[in-house]
């Protein structure tokens, strides 16, 4: 899901409960407070010695001792409007960082809405090989290289 995606989901039902589900069906407990609205940029070499980058907006969620506090879906698309200076492309993927043990992030899978409730459903981040015919791997090529005009990232279509 992109933040353009988001913020159309959060403004469409704003009067409902915002909840976040795990990979494996567990909800983040409902208290969560979403503590930073990032913009990650990574400029990396791959193992091939390609030149790549990547952009997110990342949200950190953390539970803490506030058992009583409540995110409403109008709230978290008013602190998404709030980072629009530096988040202008909203055509960016949205990301969730989340610590349950380890600190985790996840890629929004889908969402569901209840009739109290915009749930997005979260998906496991993977690391991948990016020069893979360079070791006799299939290609996936999800990043492309940096100046390359490829708006998508994976063989099943756009991020």
């Amino acid at each position: 899901m992109n933040l353009s995606e988001l913020k159309s989901l959060l403004r469409e039902h704003a009067d409902r409960h915002f909840r976040i589900q795990l990979p494996d069906g567990a909800a983040v407990p409902v208290s969560f407070h979403v503590t930073e609205v990032g913009r990650v940029q990574k400029t990396f070499l791959d193992c091939g010695g390609t030149l790549r980058e990547s952009l997110a907006c990342q949200l950190q969620v953390w539970v803490g001792p506030d058992y009583d506090h409540r995110i409403e879906t109008g709230k978290m698309a008013s602190i998404l409007d709030k980072a629009k200076a530096y988040l202008p492309d909203e055509s960016i993927p949205v990301e969730i960082e989340y610590e349950d043990r380890v600190i985790s992030q996840y890629t929004v899978d889908g969402h569901e809405v209840t009739p109290d409730a915009v749930i997005l459903k979260l998906a496991h981040k993977h690391t991948e090989c990016l020069a893979p015919e360079l070791c006799g791997l299939p290609a996936l090529n999800r990043l492309p290289a940096i100046g390359d005009k490829a708006p998508c990232c994976g063989p099943a279509g756009c991020c």
